[in-house]
């Protein structure tokens, strides 16, 4: 992993705010030596749900954030706390669960239809219940079913407030459901009899952006730093290397910033 540290002040390194699915598939240390090699600058991330890493980077503790929540992104460069949101790349989320597929959630025609499955048979179903990006998502689609799952938190539905890998292994071991990016899910050691289940709908979309912390209102922030990361990031070779890595023959990160 890549060290971790509590802030950034030399111009030749910088603090990145960034979730932990593109850390935990090793994106990072793919990508990242190559940016450093050509820049000199150090990038040291901090690997959070991406709820946290935005208070984080509110708080001034960061000079990137590379999250995956359009949304709340927005929200806060609207704020003020950053300088301006970009689209870098995107994969997708899949639902996962036991091969037997005690929902029957292989066979709907929809994200909708599937969630209303688990539901209705009242299987078990593991959330992040972290505010990450994928627990975001996964609420708004809950949402989209019409499926209250605050009133079943602790009985069919469990949340374990913990991150992707974590509530992967719970999944595992309850033989429940469960929400994951696809690139965690690859990399993903302990798949054990779960599989992909549901996937490749438009509503299971997952788009990462990135944004400089807004030094006007954290002058601690290394903003030269920081932007050349931005712009390596959404330039022609940070794009090839995004698209360049690779786990197991699958592509695990779609470049598209504009």
């Amino acid at each position: 992993m890549l060290p971790i540290l509590a802030s950034a002040q030399e111009d030749d390194s910088i603090l990145l705010q960034s979730t932990t699915s593109t850390a935990n598939s090793g994106l990072y240390e793919a990508i990242l030596p190559a940016f450093t090699e050509r820049s000199g600058i150090r990038v040291d991330v901090v690997a959070v749900g991406t709820g946290q890493a935005i208070r984080n980077a509110e708080n001034g503790d960061g000079d990137v954030l590379l999250v995956h929540a359009t949304e709340a992104e927005e929200a806060f460069v609207a704020a003020g706390f950053g300088v301006e949101r970009f689209d870098v790349m995107y994969n997708d989320f899949v639902i996962v669960g036991p091969a037997s597929d005690p929902a029957g959630i292989g066979e709907a025609a929809n994200v909708t239809e599937a969630l209303r499955a688990i539901a209705g048979a009242e299987t078990p179903f593991a959330s992040r219940g972290d505010d990450s990006g994928t627990h975001k998502k996964e609420l708004a689609l809950w949402r989209a079913a019409g499926t209250d799952v605050a009133a079943a938190s602790g009985t069919w539905y469990r949340e374990t407030g913990s991150g992707m890998g974590a509530t992967l292994n719970v999944a595992l071991g309850m033989e429940a459901y469960a929400l994951s990016d696809r690139a965690t899910w690859i990399a993903f050691g302990n798949k054990g009899e779960h599989e992909i289940l549901f996937e490749g709908r438009d509503e299971l979309f997952n788009q990462y952006g990135v944004i400089l912390v807004n030094p006007e209102r954290h002058p601690n922030v290394a903003a030269e730093a920081g932007q050349a990361f931005v712009d390596w990031l959404l330039g022609e070779r940070g794009q090839a290397a995004i698209a360049a890595y690779t786990l197991d023959g699958e592509q695990l990160f779609f470049p598209n910033a504009n």
